[in-house]
């Protein structure tokens, strides 16, 4: 019925209508009857292709790529570059296309000085073959150019950090006056191509309320909050715990492990920080006894760090920050700063608490008054477990379903 009415509207009149229906919006009606049509039928059978920015590091948002490509196993995922010894094994069988920056020297170590090159990168992947592509980025990977029919959906680990709070960035690295002067033009440009790049998205998902609201500011657009999954499998709570308190991080600037450190220097109490960076050196030279720094250890040895320390320390500003729900998987509860990821993760009195100022005082008076004794294992492990990978994956498989069936409808009714 809907279809014959449309095809009575003149063909002029009827192309205008159906542009403007896919920038705003589809009817809600039509999006009911569309998704419950498509149950009926079963799943979707689509041809999906997944962008990220570049491989040559393993993290975060590592880890929300495996999630994704679990769900959509048969996808290429397209990279910018792709260094194999820096990533798991596993990666080694994924059918991953690069770009022709991937043959320059040096870049898959050391990617930060070609990033001008990044936007002529992603835009030369042909994605024309594809009924969805799906980015994950924190930078780059959501300017590929899609045509029109394919639907290009945005996992956004958060707007570039070193684009729009350079100022904050410049201080953490350490950036001196020539080369800040040197840094400013090629951000300025950056900056302009990456809020354009923001308009060939059609939907954003944020993985935070605070990516969310960076999202509204930058790119002046509205997004869906999927939080990144996290393998709550791996951890179980013990049956007790002992004296040490515990940080799991790469030791880099913005992490803010120095707040931890000078906090714990002040306070006494044994502090245990688990991973490797560039500011291992200048962290241990601050560091007193009772901090010990383990280097990075297997998931056997993380699993029991985590399952018997007194709390777990968040001490930054972070995007969203699995490893604190890894902690409160394994039962424990987290102090963690009060901005970011955090405040969607962290119940006040419940799975932890929050320090309120980005100083090793405020953070010493919590730890100072805490009492692991007030908070319950099971409770902490149950509420870790709504960040779940399964979670995380049928939230995501419904979003891309539902917007793709809504997105083909436009289509076919033109």
């Amino acid at each position: 019925m809907l279809k014959s009415t449309l095809q009575s509207i003149p063909t002029t009149v009827r192309c205008t209508l159906c542009d403007e229906v896919r920038r705003i919006f589809l009817p809600s009606l039509l999006i009911s009857c569309i998704i419950t049509s498509s149950q009926r039928e079963g799943a979707l059978h689509l041809k999906l292709a997944i962008c990220v920015s570049w491989l040559n590091q393993y993290g975060g948002a590592e880890k929300v790529l495996e999630a994704a490509h679990g769900l959509f196993p048969d996808a290429p995922i397209y990279t910018t570059i792709y260094w194999p010894q820096a990533m798991p094994a596993a990666y080694r069988v994924w059918d991953i296309r690069v770009s022709a920056l991937n043959r320059l020297p040096f870049i898959r170590r050391h990617h930060q000085p070609f990033l001008p090159l990044y936007p002529l990168a992603v835009e030369s992947f042909d994605l024309s073959a594809y009924d969805v592509v799906l980015s994950i980025t924190s930078a780059f990977a959501h300017g590929i150019i899609t045509p029109p029919e394919t639907l290009h959906i945005c996992y956004c680990l958060t707007p570039a950090r070193f684009l729009w709070n350079y100022q904050s960035y410049a201080q953490r690295e350490g950036l001196g006056r020539l080369v800040d002067i040197a840094l400013r033009p090629t951000l300025n440009y950056l900056r302009l191509w990456d809020r354009l790049a923001a308009d060939r998205v059609d939907h954003f998902i944020a993985i935070s309320g605070e990516v969310q609201r960076r999202i509204r500011k930058y790119y002046r657009r509205g997004s869906t909050i999927i939080y990144p999954p996290v393998e709550t499998a791996r951890f179980h709570p013990a049956d007790g715990y002992d004296d040490y308190f515990l940080v799991v991080s790469r030791l880099i600037p913005y992490k803010r492990i120095d707040l931890a450190v000078l906090a714990f220097n002040e306070l006494g109490l044994p502090l245990k920080i688990v991973g490797e960076g560039r500011d291992r050196a200048a962290l241990q030279s601050l560091a007193r006894p009772n901090i010990e720094f383990v280097g990075w250890v297997d998931d056997e040895a993380l699993q029991g760090l985590l399952s018997r320390t007194r709390a777990f320390i968040f001490p930054g500003l972070e995007d969203f920050g699995i490893a604190p729900l890894e902690a409160m998987a394994a039962g424990r509860p987290v102090i963690a700063y009060a901005g970011g990821g955090a405040l969607d993760t962290v119940q006040p009195g419940v799975t932890g608490e929050f320090f309120t100022e980005p100083t090793p005082e405020s953070l010493a008076g919590v730890v100072r008054e805490f009492d692991p004794t007030r908070y319950d294992p099971a409770t902490i492990r149950r509420h870790a477990e709504q960040f779940d990978r399964a979670v995380f994956q049928q939230k995501l498989g419904q979003f891309v379903e539902e917007r793709f069936t809504a997105h083909r409808a436009v289509f076919e009714m033109c």
